[in-house]
């Protein structure tokens, strides 16, 4: 099958777009308004967007409370959600009305962060917070407007469970981080093995 975007995807039900970029992990993003009062969301279009410095963006359809609240305070936090979290996680992806506090919508806890002043998921096994860098809306090709927004942040100070570490490393396989995929579809990160780059040190090229 090949086409292009200005035929689309018929004869397919779906778009298979999101299938195809996957498994992508999810931006559980905690911010406050400007009168200070919390939010959480779940965005499926973000990542790591740099390292040194450490940074990471999330993509919202539309000007929604958490791009609105990162750029109007310049703060959000990263919580990351994994399995046995997902039913709290989903619950907060319902479209509710300003000032209604997902944290509590969710039955979840809030700790106070480090250096921002939205709170963490205290049930996250880690968390990032971040400064904004930017927040703009995304335009097409033509320059025509979308409705998208796309925040960056850089990571100011970082939380992880003691649980998680073995061998001064995040284990990421114990926290089993979830991840969207295309139509209803979330992954779980389990299955992991390591893969040494050509130039690393004790490479056997076979």
């Amino acid at each position: 099958m090949q086409y292009t975007s200005e035929e689309g995807y018929e004869p397919l039900p779906f778009d298979p777009f999101k299938a195809i970029i996957a498994p992508r992990p999810i931006g559980w993003i905690s911010t406050v308004d400007t009168e200070g009062r919390p939010n959480l969301a779940p965005y499926s279009f973000f990542n790591a967007v740099s390292s040194r410095p450490n940074m990471i963006g999330f993509s919202s359809d539309g000007y929604k409370h958490s791009p609105r609240n990162a750029r109007d305070t310049g703060e959000f936090v990263f919580n990351l959600s994994t399995r046995p979290l997902l039913e709290q996680m989903n619950r907060t992806s319902e479209e509710v009305e300003d000032g209604v506090n997902e944290f509590d919508f969710a039955g979840l806890g809030m700790t106070p962060s480090k250096l921002v002043a939205p709170p963490r998921v205290t049930e996250a096994p880690a968390a990032l917070e971040c400064k904004v860098v930017s927040c703009d809306e995304l335009t097409d090709m033509h320059g025509a407007s979308t409705g998208r927004w796309w925040v960056v942040g850089q990571v100011v100070a970082v939380y992880i469970d003691d649980d998680l570490i073995r061998d001064g490393r995040f284990d990421t396989a114990k926290a089993q981080p979830l991840g969207r995929c295309g139509y209803r579809d979330y992954a779980t990160a389990g299955d992991l093995f390591e893969l040494l780059r050509p130039t690393d040190p004790g490479r056997v090229i076979r």
